[in-house]
Formats: C-alpha cells, sequence, structure tokens
C-alpha cells in the first residue's frame, strides 16, 4: 500500500479510537464507577466464550459499596444495579418506566419476536393478562396427574439404567423428564423420550441452548446489536425454533378441526384467543404467530431451566445424605396422610420448598437480569437521569451469593428459607424466577414440576456421587448457570414397607 493509503487507515483508526474513547466516558462523565474498557469492544468481549456472571461479579465486589456501576456492550453504557432496594424501584415501585426487557430476536413476522418475553408495552400487558390464567392453581392442579405420570416414567427409567450399580447421568435423566412433561401438559405430544434411542426433542433443545463459536457470536449480535444482526441478514429463528415450531402448528390444527380438549397449556391458549376475539374483534393481540410462539417459548425455555434445576438438586441430595433423608421423610409423611403424592401435599411440604429455593439461591438458572427505560428516569438517590431505551442490568448470581444477605453464602443451607426464617431475606436478594410485573410467567408451573419429580425419586432410590464426580465445573455459557458434562450417580432402589 502507498503512504496515502497508510494515511488514510491510520486516520481512519485514529478517528475509530477517539469515537471509541469518547463513548467510553460516558459513564465517568455522569459520576459513575466505570472499570477499563477495551476500544470499541468496551466489556462486550467477556460475553463470548465466558463464564459471564463471574466476569460480573468481579465488579459486583469491587464496588460494592456504590449502588450502580456502569459497563459497555461494545460502545453502548449498561448500568448494572447492586442495591436491593433501587431493583425494587426498578421492577416494581416505578415499573411504568421499566416496561420492556431486553429484545431477543426482534423481527417482525418471526417466531421470537411473537414471543411474550420479546414483546414491549401495551403489546405485552395484553397479551400477558391473556396468558396469565393459564398458570391459576386451578390450571395447574388440572395438569398435576400429566406430571405425575411422567415422574413415574422417570423413576423407572432412572432404575432400569441405573441396575447393578450402573452410573447414570441425572442431567440427561431430568432433561428427558422436562421434556416430556412439557410437552404432554403443553400440546398432549408424546416425545417417548425414556427409551434408549436418542430423543430428538431433547437433542433438539439441547442444541438450542448450546453456545459455541459462531452461535455464541450470533447470539452475542442478537442480544446487544440487533441492528447490526438484521442488517446482516441473520435469522432470529433457528433451525432448532423452526422445528419446534412446525409441530406447534400441526397440532394447533389438529385442536381448531375439534380434537377433544385436554385442558392443556395449548387448549388455554387457544381458549383465550377466541375469548379475546368474541369480546374485541378489531383487536389483534393473537396473531398469526402468536399462540405457536407461546407454545414454543414454553417448551423450549421450561426444558433447560427445570432440567439444569433439577440435576443441580440432585447433585445437592447426593452430597448432602442429612437433607436427602429429611426430604424422604417428608415425602413419606405425606403418603401416609394422603395416600399419595398429591397436589396440595407437594405445594405445602415445606422442607421441599425450602430445599428447592436454596437450590435456587445457590445455582439461578438465569445469572443475570435486565430491564429497558422507557421514559425518562431519575435514578433514586443520584443525579443520573436515564433516557428511553437505557439499559439496566443487575446479577442475580452476585445478590445470590452476597455475604451481606446471605451468611456463609456458599453454603447450602436450607433452613433460610423455611417459614419462621423467611422474613429474614432482604426483599430482592432472592430472585431465580425475576421479580414484579415481568417475572416468570411460568414460574408456578416450574416449581410444581420441579417438586414432583424430586418427590416421586426420594421415595423410589438412595442417590449418591459416582466415583470421581465429586467436583463440579459449569459451562461456558453467557446467559444459564448449566454444570458442565453430565451429573453421574449411583442410583440404590429402596426397600418397599
Amino acid at each position: 500500500m502507498g503512504v496515502v493509503t497508510w494515511l488514510f487507515v491510520g486516520a481512519v483508526v485514529l478517528l475509530l479510537w477517539v469515537y471509541s474513547r469518547w463513548c467510553h466516558s460516558y459513564w465517568s462523565s455522569r459520576g459513575i464507577v466505570s472499570p477499563p474498557a477495551l476500544p470499541i469492544f468496551g466489556h462486550a468481549q467477556q460475553f463470548f466464550g465466558s463464564q459471564r456472571w463471574l466476569y460480573v461479579d468481579k465488579f459486583y465486589r469491587k464496588y460494592r459499596d456504590h449502588k450502580v456501576w456502569g459497563l459497555y456492550e461494545f460502545l453502548t453504557p449498561v448500568l448494572f444495579v447492586s442495591d436491593p432496594d433501587l431493583l425494587k424501584h426498578f421492577m416494581v415501585k416505578d415499573f411504568d418506566h421499566f416496561v420492556d426487557r431486553r429484545s431477543f430476536g426482534d423481527q417482525p413476522g418471526s417466531i421470537m419476536s411473537a414471543m411474550v418475553t420479546n414483546k414491549y408495552g401495551e403489546e405485552w400487558k395484553d397479551l400477558r393478562g391473556l396468558m396469565s390464567p393459564t398458570f391459576s392453581s386451578g390450571k395447574m392442579r388440572g395438569m398435576f396427574h400429566l406430571i405425575c405420570e411422567k415422574a413415574d416414567c422417570l423413576v423407572s427409567f432412572c432404575l432400569k439404567k441405573g441396575v447393578n450399580n450402573r452410573p447414570v447421568d441425572m442431567k440427561d435423566m431430568f432433561g428427558r423428564f422436562t421434556m416430556d412433561t412439557i410437552a404432554s401438559c403443553a400440546f398432549g405430544i408424546e416425545c417417548n423420550s425414556f427409551s434408549d434411542t436418542k430423543p430428538i426433542f431433547s437433542e433438539k433443545a439441547k442444541a438450542f441452548f448450546t453456545f459455541q463459536g459462531v452461535r455464541m457470536l450470533r447470539l452475542g449480535l442478537m442480544l446487544m446489536k440487533p441492528k447490526l444482526f438484521n442488517a446482516l441478514g441473520l435469522k432470529a429463528d433457528t433451525p432448532e425454533v423452526e422445528f419446534f415450531a412446525k409441530i406447534c402448528k400441526e397440532n394447533t390444527a389438529v385442536r381448531e378441526k375439534g380434537q377433544k380438549k385436554r385442558g392443556d397449556f395449548l387448549d388455554l391458549l387457544l381458549e383465550a384467543r377466541d375469548a379475546e376475539e368474541r369480546l374485541h374483534p378489531g383487536k389483534k393481540v393473537f396473531a398469526d404467530n402468536t399462540v405457536v410462539a407461546q407454545s414454543v417459548l414454553f417448551l423450549m425455555a421450561g426444558y433447560d431451566t427445570t432440567a439444569t434445576t433439577l440435576a443441580f438438586a440432585g447433585r445437592i441430595m447426593a452430597r448432602h445424605p442429612e437433607y436427602q433423608q429429611r426430604l424422604r421423610h417428608e415425602m413419606q409423611e405425606l403418603v401416609k396422610e394422603h395416600g399419595s403424592i398429591t397436589y396440595q401435599g407437594v405445594m405445602e411440604a415445606k422442607f421441599l420448598d425450602a430445599f428447592l429455593m436454596e437450590t435456587l439461591r445457590l445455582y439461578p438458572p438465569g445469572t443475570i437480569g435486565d430491564r429497558k427505560c422507557t421514559k425518562e428516569y431519575k435514578v433514586p438517590g443520584t443525579d443520573l437521569v436515564l433516557k428511553p431505551g437505557d439499559m439496566i442490568n443487575f446479577s442475580i448470581w452476585s445478590l445470590h451469593h452476597d455475604p451481606e444477605y446471605w451468611p456463609d453464602p456458599e453454603e447450602f443451607k436450607p433452613e433460610r428459607f423455611l417459614p419462621e426464617n423467611r422474613d429474614q431475606i432482604k426483599s430482592f436478594t432472592h430472585m431465580p424466577f425475576g421479580m414484579g410485573p415481568r417475572n416468570c410467567l411460568a414460574m408456578r408451573f416450574a416449581l410444581m414440576e420441579a417438586k414432583v419429580a424430586l418427590a416421586h425419586l426420594i421415595l423410589a432410590v438412595d442417590l449418591k456421587l459416582a466415583p470421581g464426580n465429586e467436583e463440579m465445573t459449569f459451562e461456558n455459557s453467557p446467559i444459564l448457570l448449566r454444570p458442565s458434562g453430565g451429573v453421574t450417580m449411583l442410583l440404590t432402589p429402596l426397600k418397599e414397607d
């Protein structure tokens, strides 16, 4: 290259560097602390191929005395909130300023963009309002027997796999259970995951949540640079999304032709759609893809998070035989009282609930939450004014492991969540499902599903970690907390009384 070309390249690089420095002075110019940022990238490089929650946790601890601090996603400033009282403002008290969340695949007409998690403003409010009744106590009670059937299948398959003291990968077993359960409760689909063949439904869901190489880069662009993502012609709907969408469309078509109702998620969605069309004929809350999109969301999101939580819970039971036995005793007493595992018994089991809540504290499936500012807002206790479009993040992992709120935070102590101790837990320091109006819509279903699985399993087998599996590592994932590899155990059948 000639001298002029080199001068031009140098000038461009210099201008980019100056522009980057100017963008990365956003927080310091407003009196908000922020760690040094890389030119152009800011702190976004940690999104790709890393355990992002640990990277964020490092700054959470460094800026522990600050209520808020800043990072940069490339050139875009993102405010992190560490103070639980401030989070209450953002997520509940002043929710009207933070109605939206970060978009995850904002492409009109796509399945991803039609999901309730990706809806904004009034559109989100209308759809959420119509969907909420599908997870009422009455509706969940009607699905309870379906979950129990799948829990029985889980136990039988685990016993088959673990015969003669063979190690069993419980992460795989729980994945099969959650996929079969959600498919049955959502659409009446029998996935038949409890077989020796490779379960295609679970494999497709696993593939969707595998973030490596190009998929990691793709996800990063979708979340942090959606305009660039769309400009590059990339599709929000992955092959896995299209696979599940095709199945949901086929089942929706069958239901619309008059198939006998099962009272499952798809039936409830279709009923809500039909009721809305009758009451408000001109209002299009349920567009063409809406029912299918919510079905895909329920299927895919519910599969991974619940299976992962169960894998962690199973591992904890194996490491703490005293808690395993306490759980078993509680379940045995419930069976004596009710005759079997019942909806009322499981949902009222105090130690089972405390065990699961402490599992979710130590290992929250989602490690970082977010909200998007929708109208100008002055952050209480500061001079900072947020503008529409500004993002705030909060580290769920860090709040769950903060010794100020949780004595011995790395120790598993389910007693923290027993009824007599719950008033000692500071609000907004335990948020495995989020908080406020934009919390997880299917939270109660997920908890019921997990409780049923643990109740059935603990009554049938004693769990121990297989030799060589004492240490646990986590996958490199920017979003979800998942154990790396399998969670391998030895299962000893319990003798019936």
